[in-house]
């Protein structure tokens, strides 16, 4: 009997000291302020917002719904993943692709390859915007949450932003490594936020590959 060991995959960026942010956002201040041999322990000060690296927008970002990211059911953070990839590819081609497999409650990822310009400010300047139609396609498919590796799916006024909110799905921003589940079929996401009452949260993003 063979048996087959699961393979995670972390999809989140580290978080330190050095992490740009976006020009919106104030730097982060990741800082040791307790030392082992003058305080007898080790310890960190962390002073930042929660739109910082990896993170999960909930609709109290940009609307006036008044439910904290704390409130919303664990059931909302996990479930069977698909990866769209985006690179040099028209929003009919991913439509018609991905039209009899994408199902109600699953986590769609977005690659565009835009990661490669995490770490430079150009990140958060210069970056592709989802176009309406694949917006509203999700939407009807009723997906839970999309994630991808952008700084944002749009700019102000945040349109796109605002159909997912509508919809009721999260947006996961700044996700690494998803060239590494381009060639997986069957793989789960985990993205479980701070147990906090704010419009939005750090997290770790998972992918368990079985």
């Amino acid at each position: 009997m063979v048996i087959k060991m699961n393979k995670f995959i972390d999809l989140s960026y580290e978080i330190t000291q050095n992490t740009l942010t976006h020009p919106f956002d104030k730097p982060i201040k990741l800082i040791k302020d307790r030392f082992l041999e003058n305080d007898k322990y080790n310890g960190y000060r962390l002073e930042t917002g929660m739109h910082i690296g990896t993170h999960i927008d909930a609709p109290m970002h940009l609307t006036e719904n008044k439910e904290f990211i704390s409130e919303f059911s664990l059931e909302q953070f996990c479930g069977k993943g698909h990866l769209l990839d985006m690179r040099d590819v028209t929003t009919n081609q991913l439509k018609s692709k991905y039209e009899d497999t994408i199902n109600e409650d699953n986590i769609v990822l977005l690659y565009t390859g835009h990661d490669q310009k995490w770490g430079t400010e150009s990140y958060f300047r210069d970056y592709p915007l989802l176009e309406n139609e694949l917006c509203q396609f999700l939407i009807q498919k009723k997906v839970k949450m999309v994630g991808m590796d952008l700084p944002s799916p749009d700019i102000y006024p945040f349109e796109i932003h605002k159909s997912f909110f509508d919809a009721n799905i999260l947006i996961i921003e700044n996700l690494a490594n998803l060239s590494t589940l381009l060639h997986e079929k069957n793989f789960e996401i985990f993205a479980f936020p701070l147990n906090i009452k704010a419009e939005a949260s750090l997290v770790r993003v998972v992918a368990r590959i079985s």
